[in-house]
């Protein structure tokens, strides 16, 4: 009985097996033919709607009636290139001349003056202007100082008629040096006047003294920092350093003995740091720690020197922040390693070719170095050794300035925090000595900086194209040419100007590089200026920060194609020539990958470090068609209402005409078109084509009218639009905008969807890429906003060439999209069901099925989950997506992002100047105060206590996620349209998924549909587009870090004059070795180690 009993469950269960299998089958019935059909019937709706309410066939249609009166030309990329580097020279060349003025008049007056120690002289205080004291009265160096919102200053108010003074706050603003120094400077406003008169491309002009002080042109009202006080000062600035100074080889060795504990090591490290800032991308340096063995603070870096870039000081600051004091000093190993590496780059040809020095900082010389000096460095002297005296001690200081003095440097004593600054700053004007005596005025171009300084930086930040946010500077030494102090070398300062790179790219017309050609720059060390691809900017929660390593992107991290660096060895080696690359781009935040051929231009700029590149697509890219209209008849439909043009091209120049500054680039072409502003410059090809494509595109406005009123508008259309090579852009709003949903669209805020100094708006540079008439659908998620555009190129022919005359589109929300698709997507009700297994009819607003539309790089326009709209397909359904690149209906694209940041989480000290926090300095100061009150009372410097420099949250320590720079790779995917349908079986444990996927017709769409009862996520996981971090070896990281890259030196060096009075070595004259007074030293030195122990 029990045996039967058991025989028939067995049975059931074989029988429910058995219909669970039939049931499973009959699921994954989805016949291909309808699927094809629903396909069939949408894209004909789709290819409807989107042309009836774009008005695209119109467009054609006008294009095609003026074929007979237009040309079609082929750019050529040699002439453009050569036309616009002159342009570039020029300007450029126009900032050096006012620099050389500014230098003139600054010396002229240094040479009649007569310095003045009772001088009394009230100046304009940056500070102080139009400050009032409880009385109403303007306190001391203040004074009333009109200052006038100015659109050529970022909107700041300025003075034009005046400069004024920035004092740092460690500087006394009422020293004697300063006040003559300063009046000395007052002759320098006519020429900052006269300059701006010349040239009113000019932003701010600036005279930096040695003493301190920065004299700013026009006048402004400078602040202070969070803290009250006001740090910046102008002697640390890249402009002033590398005006001052020639390329310089640099070894910082730093004492780590025992007995540099406590605020001796603080301030060693502060020291570090600050003679870290001081150097630029054309130097090179390498940092060693020593104690009875030299220690190199980054092994990777034995025995070499690397370029002193961003990324290289950033790197030895955090390296430098964890040295730790342990044993005793021995400085004669580490002077012969440090006398080595200098010794074998100059041999080899390596580093900067010119200045060699040596930076000791210690609390004592004990040794007897001398061997050492006539080993590697006595007689010629070539290295220069620069001694700092850390603490208060002064046991060793003989010894320590005797280092110094005999090898041609300078030695100076720390023993506060506070002394820090103006102490490094010394070197410089050691190193600029044979520069000044042999008055050799070079004019430096700095590398590409973002100015944090001024106070709208915020709003530029949010304003403008990330990839023209930079600036350069062109500056030049102020030198006294007074003959009693020739030998001396005095330098009395820089000047210099601002050049913002997007005012040199705006030299290129965007108009003539077409949808995705661009212009680029880069220095002679490679490093890019200017360039569509440069993003330095990064997302840190809120705020927009600049990257820690935004100004040493290298060429061949945006244009990561040149694999042999073919067109980076050309340009940095400032060559002239043309080269052809086949490339991966990528449009839409990097989600849409492109195939293109680029042919690249590039010469160099005269008088100057940098190389021009000039890129031209292949194909379209190349032509250009211009038409001609009257200036009449072209006027009135200039005027049309629906019409506007790119804001941030030139059409006019409005910038050299204070007056014209009014005028948005829009007004000031009417105006100049009208008669009323004859004087304007203007582009006059842009803007015959500007007229010409107002006359063509003009019926679009009363088409696009006739349907507002005539036709009963469908649900879910909202704007229809175009845009011309030229940066016309016409719109109709069919949508009010209380019903519509993309409110942002085409708006100024809309960055991405226009014409722009750096790109052509994305649904331009897609429809271009796609056959002209066929519309391009895709799908944009702004923030939870989603809608769909649809965009198709127009075209003109003449003879042979077919150019591409614009794009135009229509912008729907996602309701029309559902309300068709789903009432299309379902088999009739009174279907014939009786010979079909599984389920029927079908439908995709039905539970059995999931249906999707998703566009060629795999992106969903349509789900029945409308959370899915804008997220890449594979991230929804990994099993069919993972199939579809099986079959090769979808091929995967890898992308590289070398620009990219990454989360690191460690102990941080922040990328900004690691300088003391106040719990840091109050610690420290507090251990010293108990163990050394009185001298500390007698010597330490209170005033420096409240320099800003040890007043920030820079070098807060905690444990944090940190964005740090890193190399990523992440996947594009673009679909095969060869391949037009595809069905086919997943196996999913108990179950086997169904799906069909069909193209549909006349679009870049495809129609997936599958059985949505199969779950198959436990064995197929999601298919993401992350970026994954490119993470390399020890020893590849090792190379890359210290491998050094083709780069063109700077022309000039300045490292040696036999005039040079070397005894100027640190406030005494030149130190003869005392034999009895070493001899005491070293007998001092066994009571010394017992403290370093």
């Amino acid at each position: 009985m029990e045996t039967s009993t058991l025989g028939m469950r067995n049975l059931l269960k074989i029988l429910g097996y058995f219909c669970l299998w039939i049931m499973a089958e009959a699921q994954m019935k989805i016949p291909p033919e309808t699927v094809q059909q629903w396909a069939s019937v949408f894209s004909v709706q789709l290819r409807d709607f989107t042309t009836k309410y774009s008005g695209s066939l119109l467009l054609q249609k006008k294009l095609k009636d003026v074929e007979s009166i237009i040309r079609i030309a082929e750019l050529d990329g040699g002439e453009s290139l050569r036309d616009y580097s002159e342009e570039i020279e020029r300007m450029l060349g126009s900032k050096m001349k006012s620099v050389k003025r500014l230098a003139e008049s600054a010396e002229d007056a240094d040479l009649y003056h007569e310095y003045n120690t009772s001088l009394q002289f009230d100046y304009y205080n940056s500070m102080l202007i139009n400050t009032v004291d409880e009385d109403g009265n303007y306190v001391e160096l203040g004074g009333e100082f009109p200052l006038e919102e100015n659109e050529h200053f970022n909107k700041l108010p300025v003075n034009t008629q005046q400069s004024n003074i920035q004092v740092p706050t460690n500087v006394y603003n009422k020293d004697p040096k300063l006040l003559n120094s300063i009046y000395n400077s007052e002759g320098i406003n006519d020429v900052f006047i006269s300059n701006f008169q010349r040239d009113p491309t000019l932003t701010w002009q600036y005279f930096g003294s040695s003493f301190g002080f920065f004299r700013i042109y026009p006048g402004i009202k400078w602040t202070s920092d969070s803290t009250g006080v006001v740090a910046f000062d102008c002697r640390n600035r890249n402009w002033y350093i590398q005006a001052a100074t020639s390329p310089k080889d640099i070894i910082i060795m730093v004492d780590i003995s025992g007995s540099m504990k406590g605020l001796k090591m603080t301030i060693a490290k502060h020291t570090i740091n600050t003679i870290l800032d001081t150097l630029g991308e054309n130097d090179f340096v390498n940092v060693i720690a020593y104690t009875d063995y030299v220690r190199y603070v980054e092994p990777c870096f034995r025995g070499t020197l690397v370029q002193a870039d961003l990324d290289n000081r950033e790197h030895f600051k955090l390296l430098v922040d964890e040295l730790h004091v342990k044993g005793e000093a021995k400085i004669k190993n580490a002077m012969k390693e440090s006398f080595k590496i200098l010794n074998e780059a100059r041999m080899n040809g390596q580093g900067s070719m010119c200045n060699q020095a040596i930076m000791l900082i210690t609390d004592g010389a004990m040794e007897d170095f001398e061997s050492v000096f006539e080993e590697f460095n006595w007689p010629e002297r070539r290295v220069r050794v620069f001694t700092y005296l850390i603490g208060r001690e002064m046991t060793f200081a003989q010894n320590t300035k005797w280092i110094a003095c005999n090898n041609k440097g300078y030695y100076t004593h720390i023993s506060t925090l506070a002394d820090v600054q103006e102490n490094v700053m010394e070197y410089l004007h050691v190193l600029s000595r044979p520069m000044v005596i042999n008055h050799d005025h070079d004019i430096i171009w700095t590398e590409a900086y973002m100015d944090t300084v001024l106070p709208n930086t915020k709003e530029l930040f949010n304003t403008k194209a990330q990839s023209l946010l930079l600036m350069t500077s062109v500056a030049m030494p102020v030198f006294s040419k007074k003959k009693e102090t020739l030998s001396h070398g005095i330098l009395l300062g820089v000047v210099g100007t601002d050049v913002p790179l997007m005012e040199v790219m705006k030299l290129v017309p965007r108009y003539k590089l077409g949808a995705h050609g661009y212009a680029f720059l880069l220095n002679n060390n490679g490093y890019i200026l200017a360039h569509p691809d440069l993003r330095p900017l990064f997302k840190d929660g809120k705020k927009l920060k600049p990257k820690p390593n935004y100004n040493s992107v290298d060429l061949s991290e945006v244009e990561w194609e040149d694999t042999d660096e073919m067109l980076r060895t050309a340009m940095v080696k400032g060559e002239t020539g043309t080269i052809t690359l086949n490339i991966r781009a990528s449009v839409d935040k990097g989600k849409r990958p492109l195939y293109l051929t680029n042919n690249y231009f590039y010469t160099n700029i005269a008088e100057t470090p940098f190389s021009f590149g000039l890129v031209l697509t292949k194909g379209h890219g190349s032509l250009m068609f211009t038409g001609s209209v009257s200036v009449e008849e072209g006027l009135h439909d200039l005027t049309s209402p629906d019409l506007s043009i790119a804001s941030e091209w030139t059409y006019c120049e409005t910038d050299i005409d204070p007056d014209h500054r009014k005028y948005s680039q829009y007004q000031a072409v009417i105006r100049y078109l009208q008669g009323k502003e004859p004087d304007l410059e203007c582009d006059e090809l842009l803007l015959q084509q500007t007229l010409f494509d107002a006359v063509v595109t003009a019926p679009l406005e009363a088409y696009w009218n006739t349907l507002m009123l005539n036709e009963r508008l469908e649900p879910g259309v909202e704007t229809a639009f175009l845009g011309t090579r030229s940066g016309l852009m016409r719109l109709m709003r069919y949508a009010g905008t209380e019903t519509r949903v993309a409110k942002k669209f085409l708006t100024p805020s809309d960055k991405d969807n226009l014409f722009t100094i750096d790109h052509f708006p994305l649904w331009y540079r897609l429809a271009v890429e796609n056959t002209p008439g066929r519309f391009y659908y895709y799908p944009v998620n702004d923030k939870g906003v989603k809608y769909v555009i649809a965009t198709t190129a127009a075209t003109v022919s003449s003879g042979d060439k077919t150019a591409m005359a614009g794009a135009i589109g229509v912008q729907m929300s996602l309701d029309w999209l559902e309300k068709r698709f789903w009432a299309i997507a379902k088999q009739p009700s009174d279907t014939d069901c009786s010979n079909v297994e599984g389920v029927c009819p079908l439908s995709c607003e039905g539970d059995d099925l999931n249906c999707f539309l998703v566009d060629n790089n795999g992106f969903i326009l349509l789900s029945k989950e409308r959370n899915d709209v804008g997220r890449f397909f594979g991230e929804v359904d990994g099993s069919i997506m993972a199939s579809l690149i099986k079959m090769g209906m979808f091929k995967k694209v890898s992308l590289f992002d070398y620009q990219a940041m990454c989360k690191n989480s460690h102990h941080h000290a922040s990328d900004a100047r690691p300088l003391l926090s106040p719990f840091y300095v109050i610690f420290a100061l507090m251990r010293w105060l108990f163990s050394n009150a009185v001298m500390f009372l007698l010597d330490f410097n209170f005033c420096g206590l409240w320099h800003s420099d040890y007043f920030v949250d820079a070098h807060k320590q905690k444990k944090v996620d940190a964005l740090q720079p890193c190399d990523t790779e992440y996947p594009g995917f673009m679909y095969d349209s060869s391949i037009k349908e595809a069905n086919s079986l997943i196996k999913c444990g108990r179950c086997q998924k169904m799906f069909v996927v069909q193209q549909i017709p006349d679009s870049n769409l495809v129609l997936v549909v599958t059985q949505a009862t199969c779950d198959c996520s436990r064995q197929f996981g999601p298919i993401l587009l992350q970026p994954k971090e490119i993470k390399y070896n020890a020893t590849v990281k090792c190379n890359r870090m210290k491998s050094q890259k083709v780069r063109r030196r700077p022309e000039s060096c300045h490292a040696y004059h036999p005039k040079e009075d070397a005894k100027e070595c640190g406030g005494a004259s030149a130190i003869s070795f005392s034999l009895p007074l070493f001899s005491a030293s070293l007998l001092l030195s066994p009571v010394l180690l017992l403290r370093r122990t």
